[in-house]
């Protein structure tokens, strides 16, 4: 593999209001206000909350990811030849950089990558030192909230496709209407490229259960840290103590639902106005949606988009989707 030389750049860009801070406290105020209390998963990725994700991530239970690599190790040279020489892929909600990788060194040539992570710290850290183990390609980082209405930089001036890459199911965490907003906003900015789409499949709800409850409480510590988060940022006085991680599968649904579950009665303030927990009130901070292939392809249909060609493990735990856009 080889890349196209590209000058320096800065460490990453920042977009303007996208940062998860600039509605932290107005999304808190709203969800704790809320007859059915709930809050965007968004808050979970400050830099300790996007450390213990990749904690996760390496989990025995939570198969998604070493399923995902698995997939693309595979067929990373298939998807290789439909993006072709000198693409620029862009990466909605980029974490730690680590699948990637096995894109970058299977395509031919490519122009630059654009990671795009509502955490700064984390982004910007994984992004140099992804400069450093790659130094002829060019890595524009980009500091935003991919779920709002998003302006990409100006790509490298020779190029082939805008290949977007949204690995790791995080589609799954949109409610449907949510989830084809994301997705028409993606063919626009990807206009004549395609969309490289991981998506999580419907499988047996103990798989599911276990993946989201696991032994060593990473999983909790997750989910708890967007408390510690509030009370870090906002000045709040959540008692970590009085809440309890809660993950199961709401089969109607065909999600996963993670909750915060108050222990007892309580009470928690922002901004000196009180919110009262009951005893077994929850905080609702995540759904993780499941598809079949054919679900996720009827929606991205819907989106605007073209599918191609799917790649599932043997297991059909999980899938990858080529998404063509629309010229």
């Amino acid at each position: 593999m080889s890349f196209v030389m590209q000058p320096s750049i800065q460490p990453y860009l920042r977009v303007v209001g996208s940062e998860a801070g600039s509605g932290f406290r107005a999304d808190m105020h709203a969800a704790l206000g809320a007859a059915r209390r709930s809050i965007s998963p968004k808050y979970f990725y400050d830099a300790r909350g996007s450390q213990l994700f990749d904690a996760i991530c390496e989990l025995v239970e939570y198969y998604p990811t070493r399923t995902e690599l698995g997939l693309l190790r595979t067929h990373a040279g298939e998807i290789a030849a439909l993006a072709g020489p000198q693409a620029e892929v862009v990466e909605f909600g980029a974490g730690s950089l680590r699948k990637v990788r096995l894109l970058l060194d299977a395509l031919d040539r490519p122009a630059g990558y654009v990671p795009i992570d509502i955490s700064g710290e984390h982004l910007a850290q994984a992004a140099q030192q992804l400069r450093g183990d790659y130094p002829g390609l060019a890595v524009q980082p980009v500091v935003a909230d991919y779920t709002q209405p998003l302006q990409l930089p100006a790509g490298p001036h020779k190029t082939g496709m805008r290949l977007g890459f949204f690995p790791g199911s995080t589609i799954g965490n949109f409610d449907p209407e949510q989830a084809l907003r994301f997705l028409r906003m993606a063919a626009r900015v990807l206009r004549g490229g395609a969309l490289l789409l991981g998506a999580d499949l419907v499988k047996d709800p103990a798989v599911l259960h276990a993946a989201y409850n696991d032994g060593a409480g990473v999983t909790a510590a997750f989910n708890l840290n967007l408390l510690a988060r509030a009370n870090r940022e906002l000045g709040m006085d959540f008692d970590l103590d009085g809440f309890a991680h809660g993950a199961f599968y709401n089969s109607p649904r065909r999600r996963i639902e993670m909750h915060l579950v108050s222990r007892r009665a309580q009470r928690v303030q922002l901004d000196g106005q009180a919110y009262l927990f009951e005893e077994g009130e929850t905080l609702h901070t995540e759904n993780s949606h499941k598809f079949s292939v054919d679900s996720l392809r009827a929606l991205a249909v819907e989106a605007g988009f073209t599918p191609g060609p799917v790649w599932t493990d043997p297991n059909r735990l999980f899938s990858l989707h080529w998404l063509a856009s629309p010229a």
